[in-house]
């Protein structure tokens, strides 16, 4: 009976392991459309970038990747709600959203390219890109009702997502790391990676990324994000993210599926039927690792001398390596409340500051990290 189980087991994970690599699905969403033009130039609109970077991206990721389905929010000039973008995202079980964007400033002289990932981080500077971004929501007849009261403009009505999940927080980063290297491979000039509310992050239930392309109010951005080969050196940049984004994500679902197989060997499931004795359990209690929570101040290409202004006078910082960055960390403890003050004192200094986790040394998620401790 107990074989006749195993082989049961062994041949639903076989079928796993076949069918995993074909469902990967990534959504992209250009920013705007139809009635809604987002930021205007001298000579263009945002919408139109959007859409066109947007296209070349889904052709190059489906050229590129056999074993990938690309969803778009919209491929034509058509206005779509950001209900309906995140309500079509979660429909087709997407694994990623890429949401394309493009910037605009008061200032002329504003450049660049951003990546922003959910987060409550309190920048003046992010919130009028979140407002400008959630705005669209105000075209719609009966928002308040469709949008449960929340009021672009309103800095109060963003006090609801103060309890928002983050689930898919640090996957998130990894993306936006990813997009961020190879926007500035391209010598465009790096404004970073960046926390802010956004309604269509929010509501996506998948790791999710609003890439600012460059600003529409800089008269030579503007010229770059119209041309042709303008909008096909971003989307390769982009394509190129995701590409290694993917590859990670192969990879730990290799190693997940790899686990499950070795859980179903007949051998594992005597074991686990059997008893732990006291001097077991304390043998486990010994060597068990435990998880440290740390403050991501920032990022970087290369490592940086400790009295660099780029520190605002923060002693101690530590940092790891990940993706071809340098990313620098303040604080370390095993204690969730405790980061979380940690975090807060930094937040004047490092306004997107956030928290990450280790186990045994190794990066993992911060909710993986409260449920091994809930576990332990």
């Amino acid at each position: 009976m107990r074989r006749g189980i195993v082989f049961m087991l062994m041949c639903a994970v076989s079928v796993l392991l076949i069918a995993s690599p074909n469902h990967f699905t990534v959504v992209i969403d250009p920013g705007h459309g139809g009635k809604d033009p987002g930021a205007l130039g001298n000579n263009g609109r945002e919408k139109d970038i959007n859409l066109k970077v947007s296209l070349a991206l889904g052709d190059l990721i489906t050229q590129r990747f056999s074993d990938v389905k690309v969803v778009y929010t919209r491929t034509t000039d058509n206005y779509v709600t950001l209900q309906e973008r995140a309500k079509l995202a979660n429909k087709e079980n997407g694994d990623i959203f890429i949401c394309i964007h493009t910037n605009a400033s008061r200032s002329s002289s504003a450049m660049g390219a951003e990546t922003y990932v959910l987060g409550l981080a309190k920048s003046d500077a992010n919130f009028e890109v979140a407002k400008r971004e959630n705005s669209v929501i105000l075209l719609e007849e009966g928002y308040k009702e469709t949008y449960q009261g929340f009021d672009p403009t309103s800095p109060e009505s963003y006090i609801m997502f103060e309890f928002m999940q983050a689930t898919f927080f640090d996957q998130s980063v990894l993306v936006a790391d990813c997009v961020q290297k190879e926007l500035t491979q391209l010598k465009r000039q790096d404004r970073g990676v960046r926390q802010e509310i956004f309604w269509v992050l929010h509501q996506t239930k998948m790791p999710s990324v609003l890439i600012e392309l460059g600003f529409i109010s800089n008269k030579e951005e503007e010229k770059f994000l119209l041309s042709s080969e303008g909008q096909e050196t971003m989307a390769k940049a982009i394509c190129n993210a995701f590409e290694r984004y993917k590859h990670e994500y192969d990879k730990r679902t290799f190693s997940q599926q790899k686990q499950i197989t070795t859980q179903v060997k007949d051998t594992d499931i005597l074991k686990y039927n059997q008893p732990v004795t006291s001097s077991d359990s304390e043998k486990n209690v010994a060597q068990e690792p435990k998880v440290v929570y740390k403050v991501q101040i920032f990022s970087t290409s290369k490592i940086l001398k400790d009295s660099d202004s780029a520190f605002k006078g923060w002693k101690e910082c530590d940092f790891y390596k990940e993706n071809g960055l340098v990313k620098y960390t303040y604080g370390e403890t095993s204690n969730y409340d405790t980061i979380i003050s940690i975090k807060n004192k930094l937040k004047k200094d490092f306004k997107d500051a956030f928290i990450i986790a280790f186990y045994n040394g190794k990066k993992i998620t911060v909710s993986e990290a409260k449920k091994l401790q809930q576990t332990n």
